[in-house]
């Protein structure tokens, strides 16, 4: 579907993309870099007495540095994996299995993603202790409340980088020297903050961090666990969840997605030259404009920590308003998330929300905008034109000049 504007405008493909934090598309340079690694050099990087596996190994390992150069760690500390949840998964069960013996206590957030805190609600039937804490008014990180729940028996705290709704960036820096103060692992889940904000691990002791190739341009189904060493030695020997071979240095069973791996590594390079170029200064540009028209109006509610976000996201309640009329209405012209894309089936208000003090009926009328890379001024221009036109029809007993 498509619309022609103005003279003043391009033609728009329509429905818009408004949702870059459920997913990204793959970028040209990225799937040129896969395409070999399919038919033409389509070795098994674990079999490497031949060419065909010796050059697929090459090629892991070239993103394997790719990819530990853009957040400031060392390619022997990057294990790959299918993604971000399987990451989670292997880094906070891991934990668990190999520490339990000093304790059995995980602290954690209330509004960490689904693979977090389900995994950690699993794992309390299998005798953890987990402590949730509850995110401030504004969606910000309540570092108080972090010290008061450390105890002797605490073995994990897992943060996330940056929420993936609200877009709020948590203290991080603040989070490790509390863990590396109290001798306990750190583990952050930075699937939404790779390529998006500067991450250093040389100056950040995060333990364990997190992410995935298709938030940043990549393919989906592959994703990393960074895991730090100190020393020459591992902070941790992790436990691996998935056994039946030797792989990411015993600690995936299972053959390598190579193209996956080689688009994951070509992904992490063009984002870090991104942010080094400014491109999302350009796109925090086009969220606060969407920000300050809508802010006019005079049903809207802004959620999150505005000081401290990731500059391409947006959670906007709009008040008074029949939420799911205003979604229905705004699905054929802009693709945009009422939350975790991982939990959008849900027919209940999300939990992230919910933590910060929304109530339903709120909840269910928020929309999250993220922003991307092939955003233009023109969809910008028509997504503000199109959620006033459909906030006539839902709320018109509210002005929206």
């Amino acid at each position: 579907m498509s619309l022609l504007g103005n003279s003043n405008t391009e033609k728009l493909n329509l429905p818009i993309y408004l949702d870059y934090n459920a997913t990204t598309p793959c970028d040209e340079a990225v799937l040129e870099a896969m395409l070999p690694y399919f038919c033409t050099t389509f070795g098994n990087a674990a079999s490497m007495f031949g060419l065909h596996g010796w050059n697929a190994y090459q090629a892991v390992e070239q993103a394997r540095a790719q990819l530990a150069h853009s957040i400031g760690g060392q390619p022997k500390e990057i294990v790959f994996t299918s993604g971000a949840t399987e990451s989670n998964n292997l880094g906070i069960r891991g934990v668990f299995r190999a520490c339990k013996n000093k304790g059995k206590h995980i602290i954690t957030s209330s509004i960490e993603h689904p693979s977090i805190l389900m995994t950690l609600k699993d794992l309390e039937c299998k005798g953890a202790r987990i402590s949730y804490i509850d995110p401030l008014p504004d969606g910000s990180f309540d570092i108080e409340r972090l010290k008061e729940l450390i105890t002797n028996e605490t073995i994990l705290i897992t943060v996330m980088y940056a929420n993936n709704e609200l877009g709020t960036i948590n203290p991080i820096h603040e989070i490790a020297a509390i863990a590396q103060k109290n001798d306990i692992l750190f583990m952050s889940d930075a699937t939404q903050a790779l390529g998006k904000i500067h991450i250093d691990l040389q100056q950040c002791p995060i333990d364990i961090l997190t992410c995935s190739a298709h938030k940043i341009y990549g393919p989906k189904g592959v994703g990393a666990l960074y895991l730090r060493n100190q020393q020459g030695k591992r902070v941790v020997d992790l436990l691996p969840q998935i056994t039946g071979g030797g792989s990411e240095q015993g600690m995936r069973g299972g053959t390598l997605n190579v193209p996956g791996i080689v688009g994951f590594g070509k992904a992490a390079e063009i984002a870090c030259l991104a942010l080094k170029n400014g491109e999302l200064e350009r796109i925090a540009q086009q969220r606060n404009k969407l920000e300050q028209e809508l802010s006019i109006l005079n049903n809207v509610q802004i959620n999150g920590c505005t000081d401290s976000r990731l500059p391409h996201v947006s959670n906007i309640s709009f008040k008074n308003t029949d939420g799911k009329k205003l979604l229905s209405m705004l699905k054929k012209s802009i693709s945009v998330s009422t939350g975790s894309a991982c939990s959008s089936s849900s027919l209940s208000p999300s939990h992230v929300l919910a933590a910060i003090g929304l109530p339903d009926d709120l909840a269910q009328a928020t929309i999250r905008f993220s922003l991307g890379k092939k955003t233009t001024d023109q969809e910008i221009d028509f997504t503000l034109a199109e959620v006033k036109r459909v906030l006539r029809m839902t709320a018109p007993h509210l002005s929206y000049e």
